[in-house]
């Protein structure tokens, strides 16, 4: 019996979760908001940003082909619903 990756058990674990793998970076945005930093990221081919924080400042993701696991989120921006990606894993491929 083989053994389970991290990514397998997290799927299995939450049927809402997406894993893609070599996606383009188009654009990498980090701000600072409280004592975290907020990334969105681009991606070519999808019309919603992906959206993660982290304590530390991320190195710059722009060009790079990314790994994501992700979940699809709604924000309120300015009182209108915004569709977005929440990012619960990166890895640089």
């Amino acid at each position: 019996m083989a053994k389970k990756s991290e990514i397998d058990k997290l799927l299995s674990k939450h049927e809402e979760l997406t894993h893609s793998e070599d996606m383009d970076v188009e654009s990498h945005v980090q701000r600072k908001e409280d004592q975290w930093f907020v990334n969105t990221l681009v991606i070519k081919g999808y019309d919603v940003p992906f959206r993660f924080r982290r304590k530390k400042q991320y190195k710059n993701l722009e060009g790079a082909r990314v790994n994501l696991t992700y979940y699809p989120i709604t924000e309120e921006v300015a009182g209108f619903p915004f569709e977005a990606m929440k990012v619960v894993r990166i890895k640089v491929s």
